[in-house]
């Protein structure tokens, strides 16, 4: 999809909806530079997304990963790979180093197409992200092990 197509809908005087593309954003922290830990935050801070704006994969046009100059041991977009995202286009880069930035931070951009106006959009920073928003981090009470629950049912339905 290109962003020409991004409205698929025009509304007409009778009210239809308008589907647009909205961004959503996302950011985590890792502790160290490690394969496996840059997976799971990825994935943990994906899952968050899609749960707190009930996003269905099949509304996402693309993502955008984003890491610190200091996490080069894995691509962070492999973890919505292995969640079952196979047909979105997904791509990850470097994130400008600034000064005193925050370190270890990993962030992600989604292009959903919804329904949903600007303002009903959920973003999500955790762990050491949240010094980034602080604004926008009204995100529930996390059960980190019910989240890891549906994300081995995600990995499992790809097998």
């Amino acid at each position: 999809m290109c962003i020409a197509e991004a409205v698929f809908w025009l509304p007409d005087k009778k009210g239809i909806d308008v589907m647009m593309c909205r961004g959503v954003r996302g950011a985590t922290t890792v502790t160290h530079n490690d394969r496996d830990e840059i997976l799971e935050a990825t994935r943990q801070l994906l899952a968050l997304m899609i749960r707190q704006n009930d996003i269905d994969p099949k509304d996402v046009a693309s993502a955008i990963f984003t890491v610190t100059g200091d996490l080069d041991a894995e691509f962070p977009a492999l973890a919505a790979r292995q969640i079952g995202w196979m047909d979105v286009p997904l791509i990850c880069t470097h994130e400008i180093s600034v000064p005193g930035s925050l370190p270890r931070c990993l962030r992600i951009l989604l292009h959903w197409n919804t329904e949903k106006a600007q303002n009903e959009i959920h973003h999500v920073y955790v762990r050491d992200a949240v010094r980034l928003r602080p604004d926008l981090c009204q995100v529930p009470e996390i059960d980190w092990k019910e989240l890891e629950q549906w994300i081995e049912q995600q990995m499992a339905g790809m097998k």
